[in-house]
Order: C-alpha cells, then structure tokens, then sequence
C-alpha cells in the first residue's frame, strides 16, 4: 500500500475516486492473462488526459514509486503484472479517437482506444485498420504498440509497428516527446518511436498515437483444411501464395481443436479428423471466382499435402470457422497453459518444426501440448496444458526445465524466443536466446536514458 503522505500527494494531482487500492481492483488490474505471479499492487489510478499522466510520473520519481501501465490486460507474458507494490496506470478512460484525416488515411486516438472500437471507426470511414487477433475486443491501442501486437494478418499487413505514423509519450522522467508527427518522411535523426513500440512499457507510456488506415482488404475466401503430416504445412504455404495473395494463414493442431469444440459445444467442422488444419484465408483477383482457390486445393490433395477441406460459402461459415482457431485460447485458459511464442524464417519451417516435435513428444510425455499459431510468418505458439493434480509451481518449472532445449533448439535455428506475445516477466530470463550480450547492454543503456529511476515497468524485459 502507499503510504498516508505518498497518497496524499497523489490526490493533489489525481481525483480521490480514480485512485482505487480496494482488493477486487487491485486483483483485476494488477495482472494480465498469465496466472503464474499474484499481483501485488498499492494503488491503481485512471487518468484521464495527458497532464495528468505526466503528474503521476513526476509524483512516482519523487516518492520512489514503480509504475505498471494497464491497457486491456491481454498479454501472454507477465508484462502487466503489478507484483512488487506498483501503482498501476490504467488508461482505459483515455479512450478517445479524434482528428481523423482523410487525405493522409491517418487517425488519432488516445492509448486507452480498444483495439475493435478503433476497427470500427475506420470501417465508418470506408477504410481497413489490419492489425487483427483473438483479444481485439478487449485489448487497447496502446498495449498493442508496447508489445508491437501481431496476430492474424501478419502475413498480409504485418506488425503494429508498421501502422504507427506517430506517437506521444510520456517517458520515465516525466519528458512529454512528439515522436515523427504523424509524418510518411521524416529523416531528422533517431526515430524514437520504434524505441517505444514493443518497449512494454520500460521506457515510458505511449499516451497517444497517429495510426494508418489503408483500402478496405478485397473480397476473400476462407478455407479450412486437414493436413495429415505437421511438416507439410509449409507446403501448403506455398502452393497457395504462389496463386493467391494470402490475408492469413493459420493453423492447430486436433488436440486444440477438440478443446474448441467442446467449450462451444459444436460439431467437427469435417467428416475424418486428421492431427493438423490449415485455416486461410485469401484474395480473391477482380471478377474473378474460386477457380484460382481450387486449383490450388486440388493440387495440395494430388500432392497428399491435405487430406480434406471446407471452403466457406457464406460470411456465416467463414465466421464459424475463424472461430475454431481464435476460440483456443479461451478454451484452453481454464488448464492454465505454460505458452512458448517462437519464431524462425519460413524458409527453415519444415526442418525446424521435425526437430521440435521430436523434442516435445521426448520430454513432455506426461502433458498435452497444443500446437497453434499463425505459421504464415513463421511464428508457433506451443500450449503445455497443467494436470488438474499438479501444483502451479511444481507445473511451471516442468516447463521451465524443458524450455532450456526448446530455446536451444530456437537459438541454432536463429529464431526468437518471443515472436510476439512480448518478454515480461516469464521470459526475460531467456531473452539471450535471441539478443546478445552486446544488445542486451545496450538496451539497459537506452532504459537508463529515458528511465534514469528505474520506475518505469521494472523487471519486466530486463533483469
């Protein structure tokens, strides 16, 4: 808790109402997804512009007190976690989306904006904000620039990085900085945007930003497909986007598919299960039909690639079938997974997935993993689901022990440890995996610069 006078300073700067430190608050607020660190904040408070977050900064490097930011708290990786008496800085009030500019395809919009709500204002507009996953509903625009959000459509768009035009942010110290003004062109020096987004809140809060809307994505069609051999999925890739250009490509294992089906109490989307799909979804060429669509199937079935397929015939049963792969995290969360987010380049895919599932099938002979992830841009996410007898602590470091050759495996193929659900806390012990000592100085370096107290997020990224 915070001390009498640490409060009392604080409500000169912040009303008493949006500073809360009740348990049931402080429970929500001060985690994300991850369940293996109880939080443990002193206080959370909701700012409600740009002032008054630079007050609670300047308050927090007076009176000593580190700093958690909260946006939709979606994050897979600890990196919202308040377990060291932090305040937390939710900015679910600053939710405004204004200064729309409909030359430069551009909006403003405070950090506090959900993820859909921004989707939705530019679909008013006639336009595409692309940047998509499982948690828009929930998750905010400026955790997805602390964590350079991925998702869905990577293969197409790519990450969140690529759609901030500008961003303003408070950092450590207090400093308010304009960063690139919203500017296509802009060679005056460091970029410090690219410093902040997938900072995860170590060097300062992103307060606003300048996003990019581009034309509406053309029609589209969705597939899902069975793949009996998990090798041959790249395969796949790569039959269909030397036809079509590709919006996604998705794919999960039958393990995660059964855990879908049965949270949603549905029925299989195909008539022979098979242990891997495919799901995809691509452009359709002007006045143009299916035909490029099945060709492409009809050649991955003569090949033996794939064994079966739906092609969705409807909006509806496009939409059902997105469903069975963005509803695994949700059916899976009661089993407390232990999630890796790993990545390599496309090209080394198929040899890197043999040795891996070798090495899952070897050392986790008593758990159910469940592979899924958008292997499009070469990005897997590997679930180990938690007995129902096993303690938490006793599960995690389980996992833990076998994470020491899966990284191994990850650091040979010169992939990264994170591909984007970020470092936080229950990954920044294996952040040397993919950045070497030589980055890793440097980027306590640049913390120093912008965070000379250490207040900001510390622990999270780097130890």
């Amino acid at each position: 808790m915070l001390t009498p006078s640490q409060l009392a300073a604080l409500q000169t700067l912040i009303p008493a109402e949006r500073i809360h430190d009740d348990a049931a608050t402080l429970e929500r607020y001060g985690q994300d997804w991850t369940r293996y660190t109880k939080p443990q904040a002193a206080a959370v408070v909701f700012p409600r512009s740009i002032e008054e977050v630079q007050a609670v900064v300047r308050w927090a490097n007076a009176h000593a007190v580190a700093i958690v930011p909260s946006g939709g708290r979606t994050g897979l990786s600890g990196g919202a976690v308040a377990a060291q008496g932090e305040v937390v800085v939710s900015f679910e009030r600053m939710n405004r989306i204004d200064q729309f500019d409909p030359l430069a395809r551009t909006v403003r919009c405070q950090a506090g904006v959900v993820t859909a709500a921004l989707q939705a204002f530019a679909r008013e507009q006639g336009l595409l904000y692309p940047v998509d996953f499982a948690a828009s509903g929930s998750s905010q625009i400026g955790g997805n620039i602390a964590t350079n959000a991925g998702g869905i459509r990577v293969v197409r768009y790519g990450m969140t990085r690529d759609w901030i035009a500008g961003l303003t942010v408070v950092t450590g110290s207090g400093e308010l900085l304009q960063c690139n003004l919203g500017l296509n062109k802009n060679n005056s020096g460091y970029d410090f945007r690219h410093l902040f987004i997938g900072s995860e809140g170590t060097l300062g809060l992103v307060v606003e930003a300048t996003v990019r809307l581009c034309d509406p994505a053309p029609p589209s069609a969705v597939l899902l497909l069975a793949v009996p051999q998990l090798a041959d999925i790249m395969a796949v890739f790569h039959a269909f986007r030397s036809r079509l250009t590709l919006q996604a490509f998705e794919f999960f294992s039958d393990q995660a598919l059964s855990h879908v089906l049965a949270a949603e109490q549905a029925r299989p989307p195909l008539a022979q299960r098979q242990p891997f799909y495919v799901l995809l979804e691509c452009e359709l060429p002007p006045s143009a039909d299916d035909a490029l669509v099945l060709q492409a199937f009809e050649h991955c079935l003569q090949q033996g690639w794939v064994a079966d397929g739906v092609l969705a015939q409807s909006a509806q049963q496009a939409g059902a079938l997105w469903r069975l792969r963005e509803g695994i995290s949700a059916a899976i969360t009661p089993y407390t997974p232990y999630k890796n987010d790993i990545s390599v380049v496309i090209s080394r895919l198929p040899a890197f997935v043999e040795r891996l599932q070798a090495l899952l099938e070897h050392d986790y002979p008593d758990f159910e993993v469940l592979w899924y992830g958008h292997i499009g841009d070469g990005n897997l996410h590997i679930n180990v689901l938690k007995p129902v007898s096993w303690a938490l602590a006793d599960f995690r470091r389980a996992c833990e022990a076998v994470n020491e050759q899966v990284f191994a495996l990850v650091a040979e193929f010169a992939g990264s440890m994170s591909a984007e659900h970020g470092v936080g806390l229950l990954k920044r012990d294996y952040l040397g995996v993919t950045r070497s000592a030589a980055d890793r100085a440097l980027m306590r370096g640049v913390k120093a610069v912008f965070d000379p107290n250490n207040i900001m997020n510390p622990g999270k990224l780097l130890a």
